[in-house]
């Protein structure tokens, strides 16, 4: 079965204050590799590809960005401006991140 946008969501992230937590019944799959983005130019795009096997859980750290998904039928885009708020990107989806704002870092937990 061929994945689709519709199977990309927006997760809410358990946050208090300044702290941001997230649990394992959150997310389906196991973290293997975290990393992030930060000081993107302007006009600046990120991402561009698709992977095999790999899920991800993106999230605007700090500032905002948008990401465009696209499936080959259908694309979808998501605003991520809060950290308490992350997207699930499944596997064979085209991912694009534009839009930074200036002091954006997005933090992208992958399987």
């Amino acid at each position: 079965m061929q994945n689709s946008v519709n199977d990309c969501k927006i997760l809410g992230i358990h946050s208090k204050e300044t702290v941001v937590t997230l649990n394992k019944k959150d997310l389906f799959f196991d973290i293997k590799r975290i990393y992030y983005l930060y000081g993107i130019p302007k006009n600046q795009e990120r991402g561009a590809h698709a992977h095999k096997n790999l899920y991800q859980l993106i999230l605007a750290a700090a500032g905002s960005f948008i990401v465009e998904l696209d499936d080959g039928n259908k694309k979808k885009q998501f605003n991520l401006s809060r950290p308490s708020q992350g997207l699930i990107i499944v596997p064979s989806i085209w991912r694009n991140l534009t839009d930074f704002s200036s002091d954006a870092i997005a933090l992208v937990l992958a399987s």
